[in-house]
């Protein structure tokens, strides 16, 4: 099939009464901003129910579909986003309406869920003895229903190859833009991040509970310190010069630093570097060894073995998979 005659990777979003309305918006947003290099979609997505009747969304809107159960049939993706539907929620079943829906879907397809859109596909056997995840807050019902499903509640996200699944609500960003950068690459998956304005990347194994109280008026943070280091990559960085630029003990600003992002200051700047790297590879010709000096790790020995660890892929193989 020709570059011209491909057509967009279609995802069917699967809304199920009362349907978590920030779950359903994100798949579309995020999805429907994915261009290639031409400004074509990358992406074609439908939202659909069991039927065309409106769909209730819980906290005072119904959401009328663009298409019922028959969509199923085409995707090449299904997301189904969280819901408080009876059955998958309290006793493990499914409706047969559901089921036939679900078992209309093509084998090959890529299922996901968002938060506790996994209790559908723990109720479809979807998930049997495969790791997931879902909200913290609902781990222990999922436990109960769903025992033999490896559940993570420490985890924004799971990917299982063809089936995937997210934590609740902003979780489900984090896993659309790993999909994206999964499909296409660190660059589209960052672009659609500034326009979305949400952050590029939060890795799937960051702390899924993390404490933010709000903070004070004058309670300093360590947001400016990290937008400083993003614009610094390059050059060496340590967690002393980062709690100088703060203005905070190195013990104040490695507690601060957690609480904020849920990671450790070294484990966060490794992934920004990482990160960067993936986009040099991406956008550059640049040999690997200047590749890993721009991103800050060093040399491309270094570079190489990050990779390894958190793509899975060299660095040669990952540039050849997205570049161009």
């Amino acid at each position: 099939m020709t570059a011209r005659a491909r057509r967009p990777h279609r995802i069917v979003v699967l809304l199920l009464p009362p349907v978590v309305g920030f779950d359903a918006a994100i798949p579309p947003q995020l999805f429907g901003s994915a261009r290639g290099a031409d400004g074509a979609p990358l992406y074609e997505v439908i939202v659909a129910g069991l039927t065309r009747a409106p769909v209730e969304g819980g906290y005072g809107y119904d959401l009328v579909p663009q298409a019922g159960a028959e969509a199923l049939r085409r995707a090449d993706t299904v997301i189904v986003p969280g819901t408080r539907l009876p059955g998958p929620r309290t006793d493990g079943t499914l409706t047969e309406e559901l089921r036939r829906a679900l078992g209309g879907i093509r084998r090959g397809t890529r299922i996901v869920s968002i938060c506790t859109g996994a209790f559908v596909l723990g109720a479809a056997g979807l998930l049997d003895g495969r790791t997931a995840t879902t909200h913290w807050g609902y781990v222990d019902e999922f436990r109960q229903l769903y025992p033999q499903v490896r559940i993570d509640e420490n985890v924004l996200f799971v990917d299982d190859g063809d089936v995937l699944t997210s934590a609740g609500l902003a979780a489900g960003i984090d896993l659309c833009l790993h999909i994206i950068r999964r499909d296409h690459g660190a660059a589209v998956a960052n672009r659609v991040a500034r326009y979305c304005l949400v952050p590029p990347s939060r890795e799937g194994g960051q702390a899924q509970f993390i404490q933010r109280p709000v903070p004070d008026a004058d309670e300093a943070t360590t947001a400016t310190t990290r937008a400083w280091a993003l614009e610094h990559l390059h050059h060496h960085i340590d967690v002393a010069q980062l709690a100088e630029r703060a203005q905070m003990s190195v013990r104040t600003f490695n507690r601060r630093f957690r609480d904020e992002t849920g990671l450790a200051p070294g484990a966060w700047l490794i992934e920004q570097r990482v990160n960067h790297a993936r986009d040099l590879l991406e956008t550059t010709t640049l040999p690997v060894d200047d590749v890993a000096r721009r991103a800050g790790l060093g040399t491309g020995a270094s570079l190489r073995q990050h990779m390894r660890a958190t793509v899975g892929v060299s660095p040669g193989a990952y540039r050849r998979t997205f570049s161009g």
